[in-house]
């Protein structure tokens, strides 16, 4: 069976060819956006605290009201500058301040640079 130029105008004419081929095209497009930004290896990116993130956590997680934390502390030139908490546990008015008062002094940096989170229950 020979296959001509003459006689692909002739099938790509009839309207449900046509459409065929565009849903197979878009379907063959998604699966590989899918495959670019979705699908693949899952890339795990796991956070490895510093240890002046590691020392300041202990100090955080003996806080009443505070069951766990995470820290993550911004340097420049190997300075804090500023410290992100995402605490769990009791989230109170007076467990922030704890924790503030705690990182901007355990840090040596104003407490206005020191961001507080109530971790997601």
């Amino acid at each position: 069976m020979t296959f001509s130029v003459a006689k692909l105008k002739e099938v790509l004419k009839k309207r449900a060819v046509r459409i065929i081929l565009l849903l197979v095209c878009a379907l063959l497009l998604l699966l590989a956006a899918y495959k670019v930004f979705a699908g693949g290896e899952k890339r795990q990116t796991r956070y490895v605290p510093t240890e002046r993130e590691e020392r300041l956590l202990i100090l955080l997680t003996g806080i009443e009201g505070v069951k766990d934390a995470k820290v993550m502390i911004t340097e420049e030139d190997g300075v804090a500058v500023a410290a992100i908490i995402v605490f769990e546990g009791e989230d109170g008015f007076l467990t922030r301040v704890r924790l503030i008062d705690v990182a901007a002094a355990a840090l040596n940096i104003e407490r206005s640079s020191v961001i507080v989170f109530a971790a997601e229950s």
